[in-house]
């Protein structure tokens, strides 16, 4: 497929085969960001990891110390004084059964789910319909929990989940087109020092392969990993 002129006017001066610090290459990116709209600055991490095995497996949640810029809609399956609290600190959408019969008919109409520890036996059934998509609330990511006022906090605030894919890329947006480069550099280190401490222990050789930046409709600029170290 042939490149628009906007794209072939955008990769003029980026060297993909050239890894830029991260300070030049936020500046990059922000500079060729010239569409109507906010672009999201979305980063990609190819990992040495198959994550078909457990063990290989690279999953977490990082709080961006600037947030994402996006607002995301929440669903917490809590009841009572948790529904109650869920509500008071920001969730878009609280209930139980009947929350659980609207997924259950296809109306998913929130971006993370949180839930209380019991309400697993309701949420559980959902499993196919949230698994798939990335929504099933989980321990480990701090989405399975009895405060989750906290964890709608944290969520709001621009917390951020992350999962390989089957290919062991990592991929997540970390930021506005419009955020100060210092705010997009901060972000950028955060996300990759937690991919860092997500590493398997047991993972031999290296670890990260390769890792760039990009805007919704920009080029990939490929960032030299040194860089990212604070």
């Amino acid at each position: 497929m042939a490149k628009s002129k906007r794209m072939r006017n955008a990769e003029n001066g980026i060297d993909p085969e050239k890894g830029y610090a991260v300070i030049e290459a936020v500046k990059m990116i922000k500079e060729r960001a010239k569409t109507k709209f906010d672009e999201t600055i979305e980063i990609a991490v190819n990992l040495n990891v198959d994550p078909r095995h457990a063990d290989q497996m690279v999953r977490g949640v990082i709080a961006l110390p600037h947030g994402t810029g996006k607002a995301l809609r929440v669903a917490v399956f809590a009841k009572g004084d948790k529904a109650e609290a869920a509500k008071a600190a920001g969730a878009d959408l609280v209930g139980a059964e009947d929350l659980a019969e609207q997924v259950q008919a296809g109306t998913i109409d929130f971006d993370r789910c949180i839930a209380t520890p019991d309400m697993m036996g309701i949420v559980g059934r959902l499993g196919k319909v949230l698994g798939p998509r990335g929504l099933m609330p989980n321990p480990k990511l701090g989405t399975v929990t009895p405060d989750v006022a906290k964890a709608v906090k944290a969520v709001k605030g621009g917390q951020i989940e992350f999962r390989a894919e089957k290919a062991g890329i990592v991929h997540a947006g970390i930021g506005k087109a419009s955020f100060a480069e210092d705010a997009l550099v901060a972000n950028t280190r955060a996300f990759f020092d937690a991919i860092l401490k997500a590493k398997p222990s047991g993972l031999k050789g290296v670890y990260v392969k390769k890792v760039s930046l990009s805007s919704t409709m920009g080029p990939g600029v490929r960032l030299e990993v040194s860089s990212l170290a604070e």
